[in-house]
């Protein structure tokens, strides 16, 4: 290509709160993982080999919070994968039998799904050894894909500031948790739900940090104006720059009203052969306590605003040209987007797409298909503009305006309310003493006395961060998990506590502290000592 007008960086945020409970053989809410895994993270790692594989040019941004990593190593849940995509392969297996004599409209489906299966096993198990962050690494390594870190646990960081050592300790875990993942330091950090307030890019500085990103107003109402809106990334005051989100381009993939997915050839997302078939036939396959669930078998499509029952056979091959051809028009409108651009800023600019990940293969059916073929058109079927990374755009234009961005989030009207409302505001002060205690014991112990007491103040942080986890707020916002939501928040400040009056009268139960470390083993060398107060 000869010189872009300008530039479209893609970032996806891949981010699942911390679940893993080793005391119970099933648990449900760690189908999370699995769904994410199988729909959504393969996929898009068969994406980039094929782009590999076929020498096609690209750039993505992506980030892999602490969590999802800290999930996708552990061995735990690396056989309950397996043990769950096999149950699948079986359930598939039947399915085709099935629908090769009854249902026969949907048996390419079905053969469809078995192939699917198959291969996310082969890739899980024979290609990666289980191991999807090595197989992330490795596009890291090649310069094409530029992983970002996260909060330790998502914090939601305007609402913990009122502490700031929580705050250095979400950033500062982080990028500990990055650098033993991926072997060097992040360069940049995706703010958990974007949110955004003026001063936390010191602690991000302090962190070696050097990029983040903001939702598109917390640029626009930044301080000067900015002379490139979006289209340019800012520099802070502390020197940490700032991307902001382009509304346009996010809105055309993101919206199900507006956007692509809600096309009516793609997948319907809510009609599950997990509910459609009789009780008995799918029993094996569903959780052991009998209640029916998704199994990511899907064979309808969203056909227009009709009810469920009412919806039509998905065909899957008329979705992938439907994608092909969505691909083309978003390519299409990035292009004439970035001439207007180029001409009216005189400068190069470069476009922020953020999404979450999970919209791509598990919302979106189509979502990794629709990537795919848009990554492919920009390189081979247009010259306008360039695909870059964050990282990237910065090496090559070092000089940005020098903005103060204002408090924001992507959540529903720009700032905290989804986070801190009725439902959820209870937490926020027994998270905040809590805080404070752990700078008390950090305070108290610069070093560990012991070993046990060291092991205690390091299972300190871990209930802590894993109680600070936004994710939490959000279920209890949404309606969704409620009781599962109330119950991990409780429970891990319940952990803390009594740790916390274990250390201070010298009386840590070693056996109870062994069991709660089985249980909540995220960050096994975390530094407790980010939470002192002079730190």
């Amino acid at each position: 290509m000869s010189t872009p007008q300008g530039y479209l960086s893609l970032m996806l945020h891949a981010h699942l709160p911390y679940v893993r409970h080793p005391e119970h053989e099933y648990f449900l809410e760690e189908d999370w993982l699995y769904e994410a895994i199988t729909e959504t993270y393969i996929p898009l790692i068969e994406m980039m080999e094929g782009f590999e594989r076929d020498g096609v040019p690209y750039k993505l941004a992506m980030s892999i919070t602490p969590p999802l990593a800290s999930m996708l190593k552990d061995e735990l849940l690396q056989n309950r994968y397996v043990r769950e995509l096999e149950k699948l392969i079986e359930l598939a297996e039947k399915e085709v039998h099935r629908t090769k004599t009854e249902d026969t409209q949907i048996h390419d489906t079905a053969l469809m799904y078995l192939d699917r299966f198959r291969r996310s096993r082969h890739v899980f198990v024979d290609r990666y050894h289980r191991d999807l962050i090595s197989a992330f690494a490795h596009f890291q390594n090649t310069g094409n894909l530029e992983i970002v870190t996260c909060g330790a646990t998502h914090g939601f960081l305007p609402l913990l500031r009122a502490h700031e050592p929580s705050v250095r300790a979400q950033i500062n875990v982080a990028r500990d948790s990055y650098r033993e993942h991926f072997g060097r330091n992040p360069h940049g950090i995706w703010l958990a739900e974007c949110a955004y307030y003026p001063g936390v890019e010191y602690f991000l500085q302090d962190a070696d940090i050097r990029y983040f990103f903001v939702d598109t107003h917390g640029i626009m109402n930044g301080t000067p104006r900015p002379v490139n809106g979006v289209f340019a990334p800012v520099f802070t005051p502390a020197g940490v720059a700032a991307f902001g989100r382009d509304i346009e381009s996010s809105k055309q993939v993101w919206s199900a009203e507006e956007g692509y997915p809600g096309d009516a050839n793609y997948r319907e997302f809510y009609r599950d052969v997990g509910f459609d078939r009789e009780f008995d036939y799918i029993k094996p396959y569903i959780q052991p306590t009998g209640l029916r669930k998704n199994t990511g078998i899907k064979y309808f499509k969203i056909t227009g605003k009709v009810p469920l029952n009412q919806k039509q056979p998905y065909n899957w091959r008329a979705a992938h040209e439907k994608a092909a051809d969505h691909a083309g028009n978003f390519m299409f409108n990035r292009e004439k987007q970035i001439e207007h651009l180029r001409n009216t800023l005189g400068r190069p600019p470069v476009v922020l797409a953020p999404y979450d990940a999970e919209l791509f293969g598990h919302w979106w059916f189509e979502g990794p298909q629709f990537l795919d073929f848009f990554i492919r058109k920009t390189a081979y079927d247009q010259n306008t503009y360039a695909l870059t990374h964050p990282w990237e755009y910065l090496h090559n234009m070092p000089e940005q305006q020098v903005v103060q961005p204002s408090a924001s989030t992507w959540g529903a009207n720009g700032h905290h309310e989804v986070w801190l409302e009725g439902s959820n505001q209870w937490i926020y002060r027994p998270l905040l003493v809590a805080s404070r205690h752990m700078t008390e014991l950090a305070d108290r112990f610069p070093a560990a006395p012991d070993d046990l007491t060291r092991r205690a103040l390091q299972q300190c942080a871990r209930e802590l961060l894993l109680a600070q986890a936004s994710d939490w707020a959000f279920i209890m916002k949404t309606g969704t998990m409620v009781e599962y939501a109330v119950k991990r928040t409780k429970n891990h400040l319940g952990r803390f506590h009594k740790l916390y009056e274990d250390i201070k009268a010298a009386r840590v139960d070693e056996q109870w502290l062994a069991q709660v470390e089985g249980k909540d083993n995220i960050f096994p060398h975390v530094n407790y000592t980010y939470w002192r107060s002079e730190a």
